[in-house]
């Protein structure tokens, strides 16, 4: 018994070693980074400015891998069932705080199911419209919706859980009127048939909105927050339009699966953090009107309780203003 008692001694020892010594050593290879909607949206967009970046960071390769579906909620059940050793990341946005509320049947828990590692940007929401709808502002927007006698209005999002649902959701809420919520896998294909005309309006960051409408090939009538963006002073904001209630914006930040040890997280926390900082990420994130963390905001901490608040801001919202309940 004392020689067996002996011999696992030794085994838990020399396998606590390894496991410290691969901690100490990561990362020794490629890094997969889960974005769980569709390409073409803002947290594609954002998660390949991360993986460039943060890979930069860590001299080793970080890859995008896409899995969209059910609002996010596959692409974070996929995180959830892979190796908790920091070679498997996801990157996603405040639907990580939307998703329990909204798929309660899933069984998902963010608070559980991750480890945050950190803010990469809060992003404002921009309302555009197809430019075959034939709506100019705000204002006459809302007069539309509000008309019960109108057609509805066509409102395009990635699904029941995402960031733009949500959005939308809230919109029409706030607003008083009808529409028609139609759910993608994915914003990319939803301001796909934006551009085509096949739907009306999209809600959705300023990432992916205000090239769109640089382009002219959407109409930004509306953005979120108190002021105008200096990227675009020509979109008013919800309140000149006539909605002073409607003011969300919304933050994107990369998690590991629950479990993945301290030592890990805490090294790509720094290396996010450097990441943020460097001159090429902050240019880009001004172009796209994104806010980078305070150092205060940083880190798997700050993290961990912005998400702690907003799981229960967003279950009281859906509780106490009813949204959703006709999915």
């Amino acid at each position: 018994m004392c020689r067996l008692t002996t011999l696992c001694g030794a085994a838990l020892a020399a396998f606590a070693l390894h496991a410290g010594a691969a901690e100490q050593d990561f990362p020794s290879r490629s890094i997969t980074v889960i974005v769980p909607f569709a390409p073409g949206g803002t947290t594609d967009t954002l998660g390949r400015l991360v993986a460039s970046s943060l890979g930069k960071q860590l001299n080793q390769t970080v890859v995008i891998e896409t899995a969209g579906g059910a609002g996010g909620l596959i692409g974070m059940q996929k995180l959830q069932k892979s190796q908790p050793d920091g070679y498997t990341l996801a990157f996603n946005n405040m639907s990580l705080a939307i998703l329990p509320h909204l798929h309660p049947k899933a069984n998902y828990d963010p608070l559980k199911e991750v480890e945050p590692i950190g803010i990469v940007a809060t992003v404002p929401m921009v309302l555009s419209v197809s430019l075959k709808s034939g709506i100019q502002d705000l204002p006459s927007m809302l007069k539309r919706i509000r008309d019960k006698s109108s057609t509805k209005l066509n409102l395009g999002s990635s699904g029941p859980g995402s960031t733009a649902h949500l959005a939308e959701s809230m919109f029409l809420h706030y607003a008083k009127g009808q529409g028609e919520m139609i759910a993608y896998r994915g914003t990319g294909p939803a301001l796909t048939d934006l551009m085509s005309g096949m739907i009306d309006a999209v809600i959705d960051q300023t990432v992916t909105m205000l090239p769109l409408d640089a382009d002219k090939r959407v109409k930004a009538i509306a953005v979120s927050g108190t002021e105008r963006l200096k990227q675009n002073p020509n979109i008013p904001t919800f309140a000149e339009g006539g909605l002073p209630e409607f003011d969300l914006s919304i933050w994107n930040g990369l998690v590991a699966p629950a479990g993945t040890p301290k030592p890990v997280i805490d090294k790509l926390a720094t290396a996010l953090s450097a990441a943020i900082d460097s001159p090429e990420f902050k240019e880009r994130l001004e172009q796209l009107a994104a806010q980078a963390p305070t150092q205060r905001e940083r880190g798997p901490e700050a993290f961990t309780k912005l998400l702690e608040r907003d799981s229960k801001r967003v279950s009281d919202l859906v509780k106490d203003a009813n949204l959703l309940s006709g999915r």
